[in-house]
């Protein structure tokens, strides 16, 4: 998961902007824009582990998961183009307001916890910026260095953030393309290059491409790979600012899947050849990797080069989201689902309180670091949470996406999966369900490949975790007042909430979004 896409979570809330576009989206500049949001190379030596098989787990991940959450939520997205709430809208129209408030309470929560381990990848990348490489990868190791690190570049983001979006779209923007495409596609050349020069792969090439289903250890570190797709529910949001969505829509997503698919397999496989699987560490490997690479080259100078380029596309990812998920709870919590303490803004319009509570928590999760044995099982045990979180939401939104052929068969489907009848839907989104059901059993499971020290503390930190945070929104619920809604706000109301004040504001927020789009 790369740049994560801030229009995923509250995607009503910026219909206006994309809207505004001058000119329809292409079938190329949405799958770029695609693969933009969803690449992400920190995850690569996870799957590295598993040499030539792991371009099995991609490809299965992309056809059970990736692919049907872009074709149902750009259903779900059509829909609804003028209603805010992004999965809290989708999910509370098909099982009520305490579901939807579930499905975007945990996409916000989920990006809180993704906050410290993809700033553990960007503190690595900063140790490599030094040319002594024995030193910086101690350094790497080192907790106190990566807990000042994590939260310093955190809290920076934090700060960036406060100042509003002009300054988070400019730094992401910039950052996606220096820090994630341009660094993905010098791993593949370096590896063509070591092979082409005669270069000693490490990596079996005549191993086995499926892999052996008997060791259930070789499932279980590859559930996360779920989590590298994570975000492509963002391009539905454009669906309807395509020239020909039924058919260019279809064309987008497969193009980028297959793009992304291709940088994820011929990437992990780069930094295979150059790294025996025996000595792979989850958080280190990917620099060191580009190191071999550069050392072989006689280019070691270029190496805190790359690094820095890494860092960068962290910080902007971060940016992103840590004004992203936040916005769209913010909304929601406009409508009367949150207390006003969290409906508070700066001169800006930013939702500072929220921030705050959010820097509080990503503050006590990287504490965690004192608890357990390595940064690797920090990183892994985070991530493992982060993708239980994530996929409940999916969860609920793939039932919800079936679930409404039937509670709103009439309504009307810009795009829609089959023309006719339900079948393909069954189809797409029973296989979206099950893929991730099948992730998030697997999630639970401990690897071996890593050292994870006491195994009661990482299912505590799982089942507690996945416990408390499904639990706290329905207490919030339970306490829910009449005071809490803000007059201010034009949050548009379900389709089931039939009252006149409800078809008033559906009317207003239809006729703004059509002039909008005459603009």
């Amino acid at each position: 998961m790369a740049t994560k896409p801030t229009s995923g979570v509250g995607g009503g809330s910026s219909k206006a902007a994309a809207v505004k576009s001058a000119a329809k989206l292409g079938v190329f500049t949405l799958m770029i824009m695609n693969i933009v949001a969803v690449v992400s190379l920190r995850g690569l030596p996870a799957e590295a582990e598993y040499g030539m098989s792991s371009a099995f787990y991609y490809l299965f991940a992309a056809l059970v998961f990736l692919i049907p959450v872009s074709l149902v939520a750009a259903e779900l997205a059509a829909m609804f183009p003028y209603q805010q709430g992004g999965m809290f809208r989708w999910i509370g129209e098909a099982f009520g307001r305490k579901a939807g408030f579930l499905g975007i309470w945990l996409q916000w929560v989920e990006s809180t916890i993704w906050f410290p381990t993809v700033l553990t990848f960007g503190a690595v990348s900063l140790a490599f910026i030094g040319m002594d490489h024995v030193a910086d990868s101690h350094l790497a190791s080192n907790k106190i260095y990566t807990i000042v690190v994590v939260l310093g570049i955190y809290w920076l983001a934090t700060l960036i953030s406060m100042k509003g979006l002009g300054w988070v779209g400019r730094i992401s923007k910039i950052g996606g393309i220096i820090g994630t495409i341009i660094p993905a596609g010098l791993l593949v050349v370096c590896g063509v290059i070591y092979l082409v020069s005669g270069g000693t792969p490490q990596m079996d090439f005549h191993s086995d491409f499926i892999p052996d289903f008997s060791n259930f250890d070789n499932v279980v570190l590859a559930a996360s790979i779920f989590l590298f797709y994570a975000g492509m529910e963002m391009s539905g949001i454009h669906v309807r600012e395509m020239r020909n969505p039924t058919v260019d829509y279809p064309k987008a997503v497969f193009g980028g899947a297959i793009a992304t698919v291709l940088i994820f397999v011929l990437g992990t496989y780069a930094l295979g050849v150059i790294i025996p699987a025996k000595d792979i560490n989850l958080v280190q490997s990917l620099l060191v990797g580009f190191d071999n690479y550069f050392r072989d080259f006689h280019m070691e100078w270029f190496t805190p080069v790359i690094a820095i380029a890494l860092a960068f596309g962290v910080l902007a990812g971060v940016l992103t989201w840590v004004a992203g998920p936040s916005k769209g709870v913010f909304a929601v919590g406009q409508a009367g689902y949150l207390p006003p303490f969290f409906q508070k803004t700066n001169k800006s319009g930013v939702q500072k309180n929220i921030l705050f509570v959010q820097g509080g928590a990503v503050t006590l999760l990287a504490m965690l670091f004192v608890v357990m044995p390595s940064v690797e099982s920090f990183y892994q045990i985070l991530s493992q949470l982060t993708v239980l979180l994530y996929l409940i939401a999916y969860l609920l939104m793939f039932a919800a996406a079936i679930y409404l052929r039937y509670n709103m068969k009439d309504a009307k489907r810009p795009f829609r999966i089959g023309r006719r009848g339900n079948w393909l839907m069954w189809l797409v989104g029973g296989v979206g369900f099950l893929g991730s059901l099948l992730a998030f059993v697997l999630s639970f499971i401990p690897p071996d490949q890593i050292p994870m020290g006491s195994p009661a503390v990482w299912y505590a930190v799982l089942f507690g975790g996945v416990a408390l945070f499904v639990i706290l929104p329905f207490i919030i619920l339970h306490f829910r007042k009449p005071s809490w809604v803000n007059p201010k706000s034009d949050f548009v109301p379900f389709h089931w909430q039939k009252d006149a004040d409800s078809q008033a504001k559906l009317v207003a927020a239809q006729k703004s979004f059509e002039e909008s789009g005459n603009q």
